[in-house]
């Protein structure tokens, strides 16, 4: 179905399971779609004489199930196709869509995305200029120097971030003394509920309303839009809240301002993500993360700046927040809405003004133009033109989609599970109860933002070569162990306080694990693992997800500290770590190097053979390689490069090349190195090969 190199460049080759026995494959209850190795024809399988629309020709392929691909092929649906067949579709695409200025890019674009590793030896009227190389070139090479409107784009997309972090502080600062100023400052389990709940009060909003809204957001008025929606509902409640004078009405003005976080957390990494280059899309996507832990940054030095001002110090603490909202509604607008957007809307003429925006060279716009619209043609052949609701449910009827759910799922429960909120919704109580002072609860606090902002940085690295999963899986043990190391604290004896310096460590440490794992991870990941047509009410969904549990812990924590004590609540997020460090080991796959659409393919391998792949492969591999310190051991690869139907041109297509830097560094990252196994570096055939 659609091509999966979700932050490879488009023109990955593919995948397959080896050395795994298959289940039998599902039935499917939806259209397949069938891709010819020698043809590149396709057709939905229910109705095999209808048209095809234009970039498509007739003819009847072997099929791969994009809803239980067992053997976890990934495919570039332009593969294969004769020259002369590409060339008149895209003529077709170009007369249909309003595309005719345009005509002579998008051939030579359609032969680069058919093969991003060839784009030199395209020969003709379609041969490529000097700069168009040199452009395509600089991308693997020079992958950061990007056009400056999608710089404005990633600083604006940071904004919306900051804004949800420092949403997020001013009431943990407040903590200190809104209680007591609002006649909920008792100890008693009532009063203990009331604050949670002022403290879950946006989550709830967000949860319940927020995220669900920003579906029928985005498809009414975009991703602009939707923004521009969420940074008012993120800047007026903001402002009422510092002016309450009872608990309900700061309750109201809170759950307000939930609907402008859902909406805005549910959008802000989509339009990151649909506007970003595959290269380094992890990168600029995670930024979310990156710019939220600076958010809390800044809040934290809010709160100790107001803490000076006195009694009515929570009313700075809070109303404060409005400051970066104020330039996110103001410069959205400036930047240009997702190409993906608008081609979803049919306006592709539109679409491609936005490309050639953000892209540095015109070849790099049609080339990424041709390829979306391919890959969400054949992702509609299968999946359809659906309602909201229904949508909805196909997130857990659909296996492709049901599979990306429940990763999405996962990643954003741990987030809650890790315990990060602990802190940051109530770090200042639970330092107070460690035996500081107001201010120097603050202060912690303020080292606790400063730690979470500045270990949020080597994400941009890691995040597109180590990986998602990766992080993950090596961050969640760091942060059981800090996490209960800071709670175990607490036994030792002595004056008051004479351990803060020590849980104050070990916190720190728990935020410089937290920061570039579990912290980018969440929100990157279930940006890109929906398929468009399920992008914006998955991402609601796993928004939802997170901040309903955040909520469900903000309420709970008040009573939890009174009952369990600071050593009690950190031991048990210590084991929930754990827990969801298992969880993560089963259910989530890697999606670094593909592109939004490939990951079709990763998505259709069932849940079972990737679990049963992790467990009679990787632990073992593991054993012996780290613990028995075997160095000759070698696991071996879940996903294989299929490259059966790859045009002849392939197969020589190193030929000559060797020395050229920028396709063998192309080549590793979309796991095609020839005769190299990017393992160990040792001789293998091309089928071996590795798709990382």
């Amino acid at each position: 179905m659609s091509h999966l190199a979700r932050d490879a460049l488009p023109g990955t080759r593919c995948d397959t399971v080896r050395g795994i026995a298959a289940p039998p494959v599902e039935a499917l209850d939806i259209e397949q779609v069938t891709i010819s190795s020698t043809s590149h024809r396709r057709h939905a399988s229910s109705s095999p004489s209808a048209e095809p629309e234009a970039g498509y020709s007739k003819s009847d392929p072997p099929p791969i199930r994009l809803n239980a691909n067992v053997e976890a092929k990934i495919r570039n649906p332009l593969v294969g196709v004769p020259r002369h067949t590409l060339l008149r579709d895209v003529d077709d695409f170009c007369r249909a869509r309003g595309l005719e200025q345009h005509r002579a890019v998008l051939r030579k674009g359609a032969l680069v995305a058919q093969d991003p590793t060839g784009y030199e030896d395209i020969t003709g009227d379609e041969t490529l200029t000097a700069a168009e190389v040199d452009a395509l070139r600089n991308e693997v090479l020079h992958k950061w120097r990007v056009p400056r409107v999608l710089l404005l784009t990633i600083v604006t997309c940071s904004i919306g971030a900051a804004v949800q972090g420092w949403d997020q502080t001013g009431s943990n600062g407040a903590n200190l003394h809104l209680p007591r100023a609002l006649g909920i400052g008792s100890t008693s389990t009532t009063d203990q509920l009331l604050v949670g709940l002022v403290n879950s009060a946006p989550y709830i909003g967000t949860a319940l309303l927020g995220c669900w809204l920003s579906d029928p957001l985005n498809d009414a008025v975009g991703r602009r839009g939707t923004i521009f929606f969420a940074a008012n509902f993120c800047l007026w409640p903001v402002l009422a809240s510092a002016f309450c004078r009872t608990w309900p009405q700061l309750v109201a003005c809170r759950l307000l301002l939930g609907i402008g976080m859902g909406t805005k957390a549910s959008t802000v990494p989509i339009f990151a993500a649909e506007n970003s280059p595959a290269p380094i899309r992890g990168a600029l996507v995670m930024s979310w993360q990156l710019w939220t832990a600076f958010g809390i940054f800044l809040g934290t030095c809010a709160n100790l700046v107001g803490e000076r001002i006195g009694r009515d110090a929570w009313r700075y603490q809070l109303g404060a927040a409005f400051i970066p909202a104020v330039p996110l509604a103001l410069l959205i607008y400036l930047c240009p809405e997702s190409p993906r957007w608008y081609i979803k809307k049919n306006r592709y003429a539109d679409a491609m003004r936005s490309l050639l925006r953000l892209r540095n060279d015109p070849i790099q716009a049609a080339r990424d133009l041709y390829y979306i619209h391919v890959q969400l043609q054949v992702e509609r052949h299968v999946i359809g033109n659906t309602h909201y609701v229904k949508r909805f449910v196909e997130l857990f009827s659909i296996p492709r989609v049901r599979r990306a759910t429940l990763a999405a799922f996962t990643t954003m429960l741990a987030q809650q599970m890790c315990g990060i909120n602990i802190i940051a919704f109530y770090s200042s109580s639970v330092f107070e109860r460690a035996g500081a002072s107001n201010f120097q609860a603050l202060l912690a606090t303020w080292g606790f933002g400063l730690i979470n902002f500045l270990f949020a940085f080597p994400a941009l690295w890691t995040i597109d070569t180590f990986g998602r999963r990766s992080l993950l899986l090596f961050t969640f043990p760091q942060m059981s162990w800090t996490l209960l190391a800071a709670g175990l604290c607490n036994l030792i004896p002595g004056e008051k306080g004479a351990h803060l310096g020590l849980v104050a460590l070990f916190v720190y440490l728990f935020a410089a694990f937290y920061s570039p794992g579990e912290g980018p991870v969440p929100y990157t990941y279930s940006a890109e693992v929906f398929p468009l047509s399920h992008r914006e009410v998955g991402m609601a969904f796993s928004v939802a997800t997170c901040l309903f549990w955040a909520a469900v812990l903000s309420i709970t924590l008040p009573v939890m500290l009174g009952s369990m004590g600071v050593m009690g609540v950190f031991g048990f997020y210590a084991g929930l770590n754990l827990v969801a460090l298992v969880m993560i080991f089963l259910w989530v796959p890697e999606t670094k190097q593909r592109t939004l659409e490939e990951l079709d393919y990763i998505f259709a391998v069932p849940t079972s053979v990737f679990m049963r792949y992790q467990v009679t492969k990787t632990l073992p591999w593991w054993y012996h390689r780290y613990l028995r310190r075997d160095k000759s051991a070698v696991l071996e690869p879940l996903y294989q490069l299929d490259l059966e139907d790859h045009h002849d041109a392939d197969d020589d297509a190193d030929d000559g090349f060797e020395n050229d830097k920028a396709r063998v560094e192309l080549k590793e990252m979309v796991g095609f190195t020839k005769g190299i196994d990017p393992r160990n570096g040792e001789d293998s055939s091309l089928s071996d090969v590795m798709i990382h």
